[in-house]
């Protein structure tokens, strides 16, 4: 492929809930983000959302987010103003600075968090107990044994590769070594972004992971040799500085 600017795509995990600070698996559960939670995306925001920053709201053209109200709202919080409405009933008020943005906002099952089925805000710790009292082996692992009730690994595989190939096709390709942008924003949580992110590398579920993602988390995935045949988790992404043309100096 030729040259120009490798799209990439960005992971983010919703910001701190009183389930994701007391370690309770936290998926159907519709619950809101802490106050802390939301100053802490809001910080992420500023920080990494412009111009001259990691995220880049004018190369954005395609934004997935979780049905949950706690990826909305950790949407909202981004420092991004995208130009149509949301696509559900605000969470709480718009921020009047935050940076105009053209890419469309979809909500996407996809992407909504692992369904823990019967572990549904239980601890891995009581998990572990309670299969131990049911004769199951209590070495429980998410990523080799889904949840009863739930999903299974396969289940959330499949959802998971129909994504990244859809993003592959719509929006990573046709910017690949073109000079026009392609760069895409995932707005979900921390199981399936960790799944999401091995199944972008090739990597089976059971194979790990060994990634973590922090509440209000931001990852960044993309490709080697502006090849769309070459995944790659990008380790670390540098901000972006326009540079002035030479003679303009």
């Amino acid at each position: 492929m030729g040259g120009g600017v490798t799209p990439r795509v960005f992971i983010v995990r919703h910001g701190e809930t009183e389930w994701s600070l007391s370690g309770k698996h936290t998926g159907r559960t519709d619950i809101p983000l802490t106050a802390d939670g939301e100053k802490r995306v809001r910080a992420t925001g500023k920080a990494l959302v412009g111009d001259d920053r990691l995220i880049v709201p004018k190369k954005l053209v395609h934004i997935y987010v979780s049905p949950r109200k706690r990826a909305q709202r950790t949407f909202e919080l981004l420092n991004l103003g995208v130009q149509d409405p949301y696509p559900w009933a605000a969470h709480g008020s718009k921020d009047p600075d935050a940076l105009a943005c053209s890419a469309h906002v979809e909500v996407t099952d996809d992407v909504r968090e692992w369904d823990y089925g019967d572990y549904e805000g239980v601890t891995s710790p009581e998990i572990r107990r309670r299969r131990a009292e049911q004769g199951l082996d209590p070495n429980w692992d998410i990523w080799r044994d889904g949840c009863p009730g739930g999903e299974s690994p396969e289940q959330v595989t499949e959802r998971l590769d129909r994504l990244i190939a859809e993003i592959r096709r719509k929006w990573n390709e046709p910017a690949m070594g073109t000079g026009k942008h392609g760069d895409v924003l995932v707005v979900a949580h921390g199981h399936i972004l960790r799944a999401f992110a091995m199944r972008w590398a090739g990597k089976t579920l059971q194979d790990g992971p060994a990634f973590l993602l922090e509440a209000g988390g931001v990852g960044t995935l993309s490709y080697e040799h502006h090849s769309i045949h070459e995944p790659a988790i990008l380790l670390g992404g540098a901000f972006v500085v326009d540079m002035a043309p030479e003679g303009n100096l």
